[in-house]
């Protein structure tokens, strides 16, 4: 005997035995889906705990090591520009290193990162060569020392007193109160006449006399002015002598010492007493001229 079920009852089944398939294995894919997934969540859990330790970790080292090289520079006398630049310098490469320790923990390759600033860097460094050669003068002079502000300088097409030491520029004060910025690449390589680095200058000027003139009481005069100056240190020697016999003139010299701060106003002084006291003795300067004869 046959027997034939109607459309109602087939869907009745169909319906029935997707409802079983439901309870019976819905539950298990999702089980074994969150059984797979649990070690990686906590093998990533235990990386970002790492991570965040590194971090807390690596902020106070850089904190101590930041410390402890401010008090170096301190110490050592370096001026607050070049504390300030490698300090800066020293945090960035500081923190630097500390991204690339993360990222190296987070699985990101480190070398492609330092490829990448690599090339960067190259690329703004032939772009900016003339302004990194100054800025480099200028850490040369702020570390080497070679003169600081207020220090009278020469150097072969300029000279004045520092004003301003920069990373990049050098300011100097002319004498007639003109202002000359020179880039500090240019001055680091260039030579360089610290005129009042030392406390005290040596004063020596030479004068010529006639030679019918008399040459004892010349150097007499020259000598008494050097010993009664103010500004020429009396406890340094004081020195008069024959120079040299010129064509028109005997030159004599006088040598003495004095502060730096004093020197010109001293040897401009000295200059003119010396003039003075010739004209009064009747000692000649003589001139170049040229006597014609018809």
């Amino acid at each position: 005997m046959i027997f034939l079920s109607t459309p109602t009852q087939e869907t009745d089944a169909i319906s029935a035995l997707g409802e079983d398939l439901k309870e019976l294995g819905k539950p298990d894919v999702l089980m074994d889906a969150l059984k797979g997934w649990v070690p990686d969540l906590i093998r990533f859990g235990l990386n970002l705990l790492v991570i965040l330790v590194i971090f807390i970790v690596g902020r106070k080292i850089i904190r101590l090591l930041l410390k402890m090289a401010r008090h170096s520079f301190e110490r050592a006398g370096m001026e607050i520009g070049v504390t300030k630049f490698i300090g800066s310098l020293l945090k960035f490469s500081l923190n630097a290193l500390l991204i690339f320790i993360i990222a190296g923990q987070l699985g990101i390759d480190s070398a492609s990162i330092v490829a990448i600033l690599g090339s960067a860097g190259l690329a703004i460094g032939l772009a900016l060569q003339e302004s990194l050669k100054n800025f480099a003068g200028g850490i040369l002079i702020l570390v080497m020392k070679p003169f600081k502000v207020g220090d009278y300088i020469v150097m072969p097409n300029a000279e004045g007193t520092v004003s301003v030491i920069g990373l990049v520029y050098t300011i100097l004060v002319t004498i007639d109160n003109k202002t000359i910025s020179i880039p500090n690449g240019t001055l680091s390589n260039s030579i360089v006449t610290n005129v009042t680095a030392m406390e005290k200058r040596r004063l020596d000027l030479t004068v010529g006399i006639g030679y019918q003139s008399d040459l004892r009481k010349a150097k007499e005069i020259m000598d008494r002015i050097y010993r009664q100056h103010p500004s020429v240190l009396q406890e340094e020697p004081i020195v008069t002598y024959v120079d040299s016999l010129g064509d028109d003139s005997v030159v004599l010299g006088a040598r003495g010492w004095t502060k730096s701060e004093d020197y010109w106003a001293a040897r401009w002084d000295i200059t003119e007493k010396i003039k003075l006291a010739f004209d009064e003795a009747g000692i000649e300067i003589p001139y170049r001229q040229m006597d014609v004869h018809i």
